[in-house]
């Protein structure tokens, strides 16, 4: 029982990012944050680091079910999922397995707002 859904595929890695942001807005999934770690960890420790982004997402509809159903599900969203270069053109994408994670939260309303959401990352996977 993962808490993340993954897929990786060949392909240049901001193709790849452009290809994963077309599919989830195909889904109504909203990027609301962008954080590029090889640019973060680079400006504050100095550091290179492999092409990594996390995507903040989030359904509005999906967000305002979850909060009506629990409202301390704000700690677990946004919903991120992770481009990952692996190198030698492999590009990983790792998104939260919502259910998964979401199981252990007693409450029934919010198992099942879980679960769709995470159909609607599985699909995205399944197009890449």
């Amino acid at each position: 029982m993962n808490y993340y859904l993954t897929k990786t595929v060949e392909g240049d890695f901001e193709k790849v990012v452009r290809n994963v942001t077309d599919l989830l807005k195909e889904e109504n999934i909203e990027i609301i944050t962008k954080i590029d770690v090889d640019d973060m960890l680079n400006k504050k420790l100095n550091l290179d680091y492999k092409k990594y982004l996390i995507l903040g997402t989030c359904d509005p509809m999906f967000a305002i079910r979850a909060l009506q159903a629990e409202d301390k599900i704000g700690t677990l969203l946004p919903c991120n999922v992770s481009i990952i270069d692996q190198g030698e053109g492999k590009v990983e994408i790792a998104i939260v397995n919502a259910s998964n994670v979401m199981r252990d939260i007693k409450n029934s309303a919010l198992q099942l707002i879980a679960t769709e959401m995470s159909e609607k990352f599985e699909r995205v996977l399944l197009k890449l």
